[in-house]
């Protein structure tokens, strides 16, 4: 999906079905001939005889397409370029004269014309150009309008992507998110696995509450249970005092175990434990602690094809993360 920058346009009343075309030209019969002609193929015309009345009219409304006349009283259609460009970026504009030149056509072209055609135009090439421009401008706006959206539907923070693997991944980010089902992440390394974690954070229920990441890899077992599910005080040698475990600190939220595909089959089964009866222990406690916890979990390894024998296990739904 292409990314478009446009200027918000003061909106009066919805755009018709075929487009709206703006004529700025002043001989009365052109204007007249180009809206007649227009009409019949079911577009709602506007027509303009100078620069400053064109110009009124783009503050007024939206429009699809300016059809500008380079020689106009006042201003030319290539010095007025730069004041509808100011008011919306994107809007198309095809250039008519019955006096251009190479050198115009250049200029408007650098001004930001899409076209530019000469007095007598052939009607039919004409209507192919006026096509081709509305329906180039209906689909950019389509693509804001949903980009605007998805961004206010759905919070996709730091992530940037526009190709169709990414809209689908989206797509099921924004399906997923509002459900208590734990997620399993796949990717290597490098491919976005905590970004797509938050975003899963970010639009459920709990995004008010903490999102806690921890990557179980990066620590040996014991440490690893100590710091998942906290510990009492002289649970083991430097047990000085009494710690909540990140099980505690991610209470109504969601915990981020990235790498889990290196946990040891102790540690899983106790996870296990609490995705099933969402209760655990502390190390060295005799007391169950209740918590609801969502758990988001990623792996660079491929599970499926084993992970020296220490494959998480746990009913997860599975995103595959690859780079786009």
């Amino acid at each position: 999906m292409s990314e478009v920058a446009v200027i918000p346009r003061r909106m009066s009343r919805a755009l018709p079905a075929q487009g709206c075309i703006l004529i700025v030209d002043d001989e009365a019969e052109i204007r007249e001939s180009l809206q007649t002609l227009l009409e019949l193929e079911g577009y709602d015309v506007e027509t303009a005889a100078n620069g400053e009345e064109g110009l009124s009219k783009l503050g007024e409304q939206p429009f699809d397409l300016v059809l500008l006349d380079l020689a106009l009283p006042g201003r030319n259609g290539i010095e007025l370029l730069p004041e509808i460009r100011a008011l919306d970026a994107q809007l198309p504009v095809i250039i008519i004269t019955a006096y251009g030149t190479v050198e115009d056509a250049v200029r408007a072209m650098q001004g930001g014309a899409g076209n530019f055609l000469q007095k007598p135009w052939d009607n039919e090439k004409l209507l192919a150009d006026v096509r081709a421009a509305v329906s180039r401008r209906r689909t950019e706006e389509e693509n804001v309008q949903l980009k605007r959206a998805l961004k206010q539907r759905y919070n996709f923070e730091n992530i940037v992507g526009k190709s169709e693997p990414m809209l689908k991944i989206f797509d099921l980010v924004a399906q997923v998110a509002p459900s208590r089902s734990t997620v399993l992440l796949q990717g290597e390394s490098g491919t976005g696995k905590e970004l797509i974690a938050k975003a899963l954070h970010l639009n459920s229920p709990r995004r008010d509450r903490t999102f806690v990441p921890v990557n179980t890899g990066s620590m040996p077992p014991d440490l690893l249970e100590s710091t998942l599910f906290g510990h009492v005080k002289g649970a083991f040698t430097s047990a000085i005092a009494s710690k909540k475990g990140l099980f505690e600190i991610a209470d109504r939220g969601t915990l981020f175990l990235d790498e889990i595909g290196t946990m040891g089959p102790e540690t899983q089964s106790k996870i296990l434990r609490v995705l099933q009866d969402r209760k655990f222990m502390h190390l060295g406690g005799t007391h169950e602690i209740q918590v609801d916890v969502r758990i988001i979990a990623a792996t660079n390894v491929d599970l499926p094809a084993g992970a020296g024998g220490q494959v998480p296990r746990g009913p997860f739904l599975s995103f595959e993360c690859h780079r786009y």
